[in-house]
């Protein structure tokens, strides 16, 4: 059911976020507890601010009344991914080339699920991630069809 919801709200707030020259990065429906949460992320090479989240919320929000395609009552709330925005596109990989990201496996590869690293290519298919593991630094290739979730990744 909330993947209706998502494919609905997509095809709503896309042209908003185009026309405000942002990237759309992810939308989840989802309860917590009694309520209902429709989050809408969004982006932009310059990064987003409080009155980019008003005005694509006021705007969807207009086109959630006039279609009113969820039937329950929700919470609705525009916000920036934040640092660790997650990769859900293969265009998003391809824009975190060069940055550090966390990658969880659907099986282990090389024995392991969850993986962290400088992600240093990616051509489509296969990750390659340049990675610490205790006192050297090591490459490791990942098949992009088994990765679960990726995000960037914040180093301290």
């Amino acid at each position: 059911m909330s993947s209706k919801v998502t494919e609905a709200v997509e095809k709503l707030v896309l042209p908003i976020v185009e026309d405000l020259q942002l990237d759309l990065v992810d939308i989840e429906f989802v309860k917590e507890g009694k309520n209902w949460f429709l989050r809408v992320f969004i982006d932009s090479e310059t990064g987003v601010d409080i009155e980019d989240c008003g005005t694509v919320s006021e705007r969807l929000s207009e086109q959630l009344d006039a279609s009113d395609p969820i039937e329950q009552a929700y919470f609705l709330e525009v916000s920036s991914p934040g640092v660790e925005r997650p990769l859900k596109k293969p265009e998003d990989v391809t824009k975190a080339v060069g940055k550090n990201v966390h990658m969880k496996m659907y099986e282990p590869i090389h024995g392991a699920k969850e993986f962290e690293g400088i992600l240093v290519a990616f051509d489509g298919e296969t990750v390659t991630l340049n990675m610490k593991v205790k006192t050297r630094q090591t490459t490791v290739e990942l098949p992009y069809n088994k990765v679960a979730s990726a995000r960037l990744a914040v180093v301290f």
